[in-house]
């Protein structure tokens, strides 16, 4: 730890916890006693049957498995998997063939798809519509794309594409960001961070647990030259850990996935 703390770029930081504010932070949970919750009384199991309470011999306990999810969803249940791919492959189709994902592959990137809202004109129906809002970002234009699909006719009933639009990012963005730092030279401190900790070369993000953030540069007293694009391109904050360990201080790196360049910022 003589000169983790010290190194500009990989920070090691000390604790299990760092907490997102505005820019990111941590917040540390401790969850309560079970056998003091239940304030002596025993439990019920599944089966009916009851626990002894804490100390004495427990009962049995019994795994009861989910019902089968079907193909098509009711009512304001959550979509379903069946639901959610399709309505995913609905709202892409147009940029399916053109459009660029996080790691510069065919099709845009794919980032939320929730359960609509029924219309004021549905209210009190028995068998609303079942919508689904999808957004994805397409890398090759630099927009955010929202479609509203009906899941269960296959209709997409409207599209929109705005630019400098940037919501949170998703995992598959975050991963892609690490990479572009591991193989860039402002990368170093991360890998020498991971190797202090771990003995081990870090050459991928597989041993690192991400979360992060989108870089705002209009919340920023300076903008580093290469951040002058942000907004309309998409740039984060990465914000790393140790699966199961330390966190690494990654967060005076903004990495431009549009462009593809990581760039050291004045602050994190």
């Amino acid at each position: 730890m003589r000169t983790l703390m010290r190194r500009h770029l990989g920070k090691l930081v000390a604790g299990t916890a760092i907490a997102v504010t505005g820019t990111a932070a941590t917040v540390a949970v401790t969850l309560p006693d079970a056998a003091g919750a239940r304030a002596g009384r025993g439990a019920q199991t599944a089966t009916g049957e009851t626990a002894e309470p804490h100390g004495g011999t427990p009962g049995p306990g019994v795994v009861v498995a989910a019902p089968a999810e079907g193909k098509q969803g009711t009512g304001r249940d959550p979509l379903t998997d069946d639901e959610l791919e399709r309505a995913r492959r609905l709202a892409a189709a147009p940029a399916e063939r053109t459009g660029r994902d996080a790691a510069g592959d065919r099709g845009p990137q794919h980032l939320t798809a929730d359960l609509a809202e029924p219309l004021p004109s549905e209210a009190g129906s028995a068998a609303p519509p079942r919508r689904a809002i999808v957004s994805y970002y397409d890398y090759r234009t630099d927009r955010l794309v929202t479609s509203t699909v009906d899941v269960t006719t296959g209709t997409v009933e409207s599209r929109a594409a705005r630019q400098g639009v940037q919501p949170s990012p998703v995992r598959a963005e975050l991963t892609e960001a690490v990479e572009l730092i591991l193989a860039s030279p402002h990368g170093a401190g991360l890998r020498a961070d991971y190797r202090d900790a771990t003995g081990a070369p870090l050459t991928t993000p597989a041993p690192l647990t991400l979360s992060g953030y989108v870089y705002r540069k209009e919340r920023e007293a300076v903008v580093p030259p290469g951040l002058r694009s942000c907004g309309v391109h998409r740039c984060v904050r990465v914000v790393t850990r140790i699966t199961g360990g330390p966190w690494i201080d990654t967060r005076d790196l903004a990495v431009d996935l549009s462009a593809r360049t990581v760039v050291v910022t004045p602050s994190g």
